[in-house]
């Protein structure tokens, strides 16, 4: 019998480099050798394509590739450039489609979409380098509307990358200025207490036409007030799946993160990204990529249900060569 050819996307051009190739190892590991010939096809630092350990074009990367995994956090991978070359060599690829993802990865656009939609979020207001005022009047604006602390967060990064905390209204023009300059665009969020917790999603799984896996907490190192990307890194998250959430407050996670996968149009999968407060959970961001390396919150809510990385993934390339 023939093997599926497989390409592994992995590497890319964004902050998440680091994590893209380590999610990109654990599909090339999980996937077995009796059933696909897995390519492993790096994107470098500076976007040139590699195959067989050797700069191609990204055509020829693809030419003989059946079916693509996308494992490109952020950047290429997520605002659509990756999608739309996929979409237009005809390639068949996991994931969701280059409008969606693109959307998803842009918290501004995001938040649009998701609150038409009736999904509960912080309050939050943006700001971008065009607008014609300075950051203390941005920091009046965001005042007038809500009160410290304050997360700052570039509009379109993920694994939490960049993100800065103003605890007071004086701190505020400083780190909306800060992260104006490194990323042209600012989300000021208002500070919520709560618990982290996070809901994974899968299209036709297990016969269930939105599948969803059990709401993970999310234990952050002692004394860090918010999740940040060195957490990522570092590995040192801690995903309890099954939570020792109350029954009622899964269920609305689980609601929250299915209306946010159908409000964003993604497709085959996703995960949501949350803070549990007092008054019922408040999503923070959508990945229409979810990551897969060791201490992801993905592969312990997979291990919860009985299923893992392997099944996860040829689950997903059966939705890719489905169409």
């Amino acid at each position: 019998m023939s093997r599926t050819v497989v390409g592994v996307l992995r590497g890319g051009t964004s902050s998440e480099y680091d994590l893209s190739l380590k999610t990109g190892a654990a599909m090339l590991a999980a996937l077995p050798e009796d059933k696909y010939d897995v390519r492993d096809i790096l994107i470098d630092k500076r976007g040139v394509w590699h195959s067989r350990g050797m700069p191609v074009s990204p055509a020829r990367a693809l030419q003989q590739v059946d079916v693509v995994l996308n494992a490109l956090h952020g950047g290429i991978g997520e605002d659509g450039t990756v999608g739309r070359l996929l979409q237009r060599t005809g390639v068949p690829y996991a994931g969701s489609r280059a409008l969606p993802s693109a959307v998803s990865l842009n918290k501004v656009r995001a938040r649009e979409v998701l609150q038409k939609a009736g999904v509960e979020m912080p309050r939050a207001v943006s700001f971008s380098v065009s607008n014609q005022m300075d950051t203390a009047e941005m920091a009046q604006i965001v005042f007038s509307q809500f009160g410290p602390p304050y997360l700052v967060k570039p509009a379109s990064e993920g694994a939490s990358s960049g993100i800065k905390l103003a605890f007071t209204i004086i701190e505020l023009p400083d780190v909306i200025g800060d992260v104006l300059d490194a990323f042209g665009a600012a989300l000021v969020e208002e500070y919520l207490m709560g618990e982290d917790a996070t809901v994974g999603v899968i299209e036709d799984f297990r016969g269930e036409e939105l599948y969803a896996l059990p709401p993970a907490h999310v234990i952050l190192p002692d004394d860090a007030p918010f999740l940040h990307f060195d957490h990522h890194t570092a590995g040192s998250l801690r995903h309890m799946a099954p939570s020792s959430f109350s029954d009622m407050e899964k269920r609305a996670l689980v609601e929250a993160g299915r209306a946010a996968h159908r409000a964003l149009g993604l497709t085959h999968f996703s995960r949501a990204d949350f803070i549990l407060t007092r008054r019922g959970p408040k999503l923070l961001e959508v990945n229409a990529l979810p990551g897969l390396y060791e201490g992801s919150a993905m592969p312990t809510k997979l291990e919860a249900v009985g299923s893992s990385i392997k099944h996860f993934l040829e689950h997903a390339i059966h939705l890719a060569r489905r169409g």
